[in-house]
């Protein structure tokens, strides 16, 4: 097996890519640069507005309902033609919208490449522009630099990197020369650089031995163009109903046709066949245009943005509608540890003193000497600084020590006025140690922080109680078993030392026989919201996993305090995730709360791995390395602070960082699902009521009971205001109880289809009765009435499709004050069908009067009035049942 390049030594590696330290020619970079391209990304070309315009009437209803759209102009029905083919073409538009907004996560990728670079070319230093950059170009870098190519490194100097867009972790990385021989992730490779991150302190001389798609940026770009965006539950739901739907109403328009066509060859006809035959046509179109719901997927889209406007409240902003119900169905949350889960501070949590009780005093005059003492190296061996605005600049490490003497009420400026720097001794890699001069208690003291194992071995004295002792063994036990139980709790432990120094001319031999003080410990706390927040995800049946860049130990302390991780769980590096099979993973993988030191593949495997199990999952993410999971995720949540390329990639972005704020859009998700089920049951009852009647019509030898104008005009126009109110409805109190749904379920499961049912058969055992008493006094009054009927129990049904358990009543009339308004509103609809001159058009006749109104009124009230009475009844057979299983008759 081949070594990877941070296992290789300089040597080989100037050897493998054909380089030396001085650089190439410009003759060999020309040459390099026509076999292999500029180094920037490549991405596969996109689909044009037109190809994804076209790709939106390959449903299956829109099919059924441009046939539809056709045969009515065909028949000289302008109209109705007219208005069906708006509604498509404004579904369309829409849908094309939505999609090339999804698009740009490349681009984004793309920015983050740098401009130029400083390279060596010839032995000369030189700027080019970092596209024309190839294998084996020598580079150098200084702080603030954007790295333009992956590379291994030659010469560092105190050289730290910020990887936090590959490895999503926020502290610099310290690079070093020396080889690696073991298996590493990313964030280990210590002895390389990568395209897109940035240089935070020191310099450095590279080799470049990737550019633009071999990098490991460009790997995240393969991934990305190569993950496919996950359909939503109710995408997929639609999907399958819509394909059932269409067949089954092409199936009954044709059966219709048929039996119309044999009635008309086998008793003849009226007079004229050619009449008699289009009539035939047109009830069948008909049963079309009342069996579709035209409006449904713009309704569906108003609620899902109904709930964008809801989550927004929660610090949730969408950015691809259906994320808002997919949320509702999420049974896993895959979440960055870094920022979500934990505030993304260093913070101090404890120190050790010898001899010294740990207690935080907030009056700096009560403080120990030794402790003072502590302080105040923390604060004078730093280079981090608070500006006048507050922003923090600095080593996170450092910042901490300045948030602690804040919070102990001692202003670091203070101390670093009273004893300003004279001289320092820079931090560096090899060394671990940083010492600066200072003149205090008029002495020069030279104070020391850094590693404790390092900061421990040179050290020979100790301070105990303000007085310096020799170091004894017994001692130096003491400090490394407390380190160790530090180090235990997953925190990151400093040791403080000073000496006294006769000369003021710092060399690095003056970091000897120091006079040893202390450790500071930290760590990067949990948010205070996020326990609860775990355990609200636990009661909702929601799996929270652990997915981030730290280190397993740090990983899982935090997952323990949280309770991600409880007794039985397992904990996986990414090299020991890389190590299972497909099977092991999948045996183990619902025991598996934290991963640590991933990679991008391995979070991609992750998701899929519980996709694969049938689970609903969203995944956290910020850097660049997360937006191949995120997209593959069923919904991507991408920080507020994140790049750009994890927020073009994901559905949903956190403008808090919050874990919490997840678990409460989850909580709208849900609701938002349950009033888009309310708002289908809503409209598939009204259509079945209105198919119901056609039907009996036709079984009775009466005439359609409907024009397809009046079917258009409540499908489009008096459906659309109820069902959007029905949107609004408030969540149940017991819906973050309950388990996540499976997403395989479909539109109508539980109880919906037959509440669908029942309600459909009572509207249209109105409108039936509406016909035959119309009927009585001419045929166009029997239509007149029936549409009346139709369009009141609709109208009306809007009351009892709140809830399929409890009535309008206990739910109270005036809970969802739009469903009030949206009755109000669909009334004056009615009455504008009843103006002279506009009542023709809808084939209202003119001995249509108040008295067939009070009729047609009464009749929906009727069968209203038995929706809700049904549900009393159904709710004291449950309690009775539930009482008799409690309570058994002893016989």
């Amino acid at each position: 097996m081949s070594k990877k390049t941070y296992q290789q030594s300089t040597e080989e590696i100037m050897l493998q890519v054909g380089s030396q330290f001085n650089g190439l020619s410009e003759k060999e970079v020309s040459k390099r640069l026509e076999e292999n391209g500029l180094n920037q990304l490549k991405e596969k070309p996109k689909k044009s507005s037109f190809q994804l315009f076209i790709e939106t009437f390959k449903d299956a209803m829109v099919i059924i309902l441009l046939i539809v759209a056709v045969i009515q102009l065909l028949m000289g029905a302008h109209v109705e033609s007219i208005v069906i083919f708006a509604v498509l073409l404004l579904n369309s538009f829409v849908s094309v919208i939505q999609t090339k907004k999804a698009e740009g996560s490349l681009d984004a990728l793309k920015s983050l490449s740098a401009p130029d670079a400083n390279v060596f070319r010839e032995g000369k230093e030189k700027v080019v522009l970092a596209k024309e950059l190839v294998v084996g170009d020598v580079v150098l870098l200084e702080a603030g630099d954007y790295i333009p190519a992956d590379g291994r490194l030659l010469e560092v100097g105190s050289l730290k990197v910020d990887e936090g867009m590959l490895t999503g972790e926020s502290v610099p990385v310290e690079k070093n020369l020396a080889s690696i021989n073991q298996t590493v992730p990313i964030g280990d490779q210590n002895n390389m650089v990568f395209s897109g991150t940035i240089v935070t302190y020191g310099r450095g001389r590279f080799v470049v031995t990737a550019t633009g798609n071999d990098t490991e940026i460009g790997q995240v770009a393969d991934l990305l163009e190569g993950t496919v965006e996950q359909k939503t539950p109710l995408q997929r739901g639609l999907d399958s109903f819509s394909k059932k739907l269409s067949l089954a109403i092409l199936a009954l328009s044709l059966v219709i046709l048929g039996v119309q066509i044999f009635r008309i060859l086998v008793h003849g006809s009226s007079g004229d066949m050619t009449a008699d035959l289009l009539n035939a046509f047109m009830f069948a179109v008909a049963v079309a245009v009342a069996a579709i719901p035209e409006a449904l997927q713009s309704i569906v889209t108003i609620v899902l943005s109904i709930g964008t406007k809801n989550m927004a409240k929660k610090q949730a902003i969408i950015r691809q509608l259906p994320a808002v119900e997919t949320l509702g169905a999420t049974s896993v949350v895959c979440t960055d540890k870094t920022g979500t889960l934990t505030q993304n501070k260093m913070t101090v949590m404890a120190y050790y003193l010898p001899n010294d009780k740990e207690e935080e005093v907030t009056d700096p005059n009560k403080w120990t000497s030794d402790f003072k003492q502590l302080m105040t190296i923390s604060l004078l061996a730093n280079d981090a600084a608070i500006t006048e605005t507050g922003e923090k600049i600095g080593d996170p490490t450092e910042i901490a020590f300045l948030d602690y003497s804040e919070k102990l009420t001692q202003p670091y400026r203070e101390i670093r006025e009273l004893y300003p720097r004279l001289q320092e001794l820079p931090f560096d890699s090899d060394r671990k140690l940083m010492s600066t001069l200072h003149y205090m208690s008029e002495e020069h003291l030279l104070l020391t922080k850094g590693g404790p194992d390092i900061v421990l071995e040179r050290s020979n004295r100790i301070l105990v109680d303000g007085k310096v002792e020799l170091l004894t063994e017994d001692m130096r036990m003491k400090i490394q078993e407390q380190n160790e139980a530090f180090s235990n709790r997953a925190l990151r432990v400093l040791a403080f030392a000073y000496r006294p120094l006769e000369n003021r001319s710092l060399v690095l031999e003056d970091e000897q026989e120091l006079i040893f003080v202390g450790l500071m410990a930290m760590i990067d706390p949990p948010r205070e919201e996020v326990k609860q927040a775990v355990s609200d995800a636990r009661d909702a049946g929601i799996k929270t996993v652990m997915i981030t860049g730290d280190h397993k130990t740090t990983a899982v302390a935090i997952a323990k305090e949280i309770g991600i991780s409880t007794e039985g769980d397992l904990a996986f590096t990414g090299v020991e995730l890389d190590a299972l099979s497909e099977e092991e993973l999948k045996e183990n993988l619902e025991r598996i709360s934290v991963y640590a030191r991933v990679s991008p593949e391995n979070k991609i495997r992750i998701v899929r791995a519980w996709q694969e199990k049938g689970h609903v999952s969203a995944m956290t993410g910020d850097g660049v390395n997360d937006a191949p999971a995120l997209k593959q995720a069923d919904i991507g949540i991408a920080m507020g602070t994140g790049t750009d390329v994890a927020k073009d990639a994901s559905a949903m972005i956190l403008t808090d960082d919050n874990f919490a704020s997840i678990i409460s859009a989850v909580k709208v998700g849900r609701n938002v699902f349950d009033n888009i089920k309310k708002a289908i049951a809503y409209l598939f009852a009204g259509n079945l009521g209105a198919i119901i009647a056609i039907l009996f019509a036709l079984l009775m030898g009466w005439d359609n009971p409907f024009t397809a104008l009046q079917l258009l005009f409540i499908n489009l126009v008096n459906d659309s205001l109820p069902a959007i109110a029905l949107g609004m409805e408030k969540a149940e109190p017991t819906i973050m109880k309950r388990a996540p749904r499976n997403p395989n379920e479909g539109i109508f499961s539980g109880n919906t289809l037959t509440s669908v049912t029942y309600r459909g058969l009572l509207i249209g055992l109105a409108v039936i009765i509406a016909q035959y008493l119309g009927m009585a006094q001419s045929p166009e009054l029997g239509v007149a009435m029936a549409f009346s009927t139709l369009i009141w129990s609709r109208t009306l049904q809007t009351l009892p499709a709140r809830s399929n358990s409890q009535t309008a009543l206990k739910a109270g009339l005036f809970s969802n004050k739009m469903v009030m308004i949206a009755i109000v509103v669909c009334s004056s609809l009615y009455g504008v069908t009843l103006i002279p001159g506009i009542r023709q058009i809808f084939s209202i006749p003119t001995n249509f009067s108040l008295n067939e109104i009070i009729i047609s009124v009464a009749l929906a009230i009727s069968a209203t009035v038995l929706m809700e009475v049904t549900k009393l009844g159904i709710k004291a057979v449950k309690r009775i049942n539930q009482k008799t299983q409690v309570n058994p008759i002893n016989e």
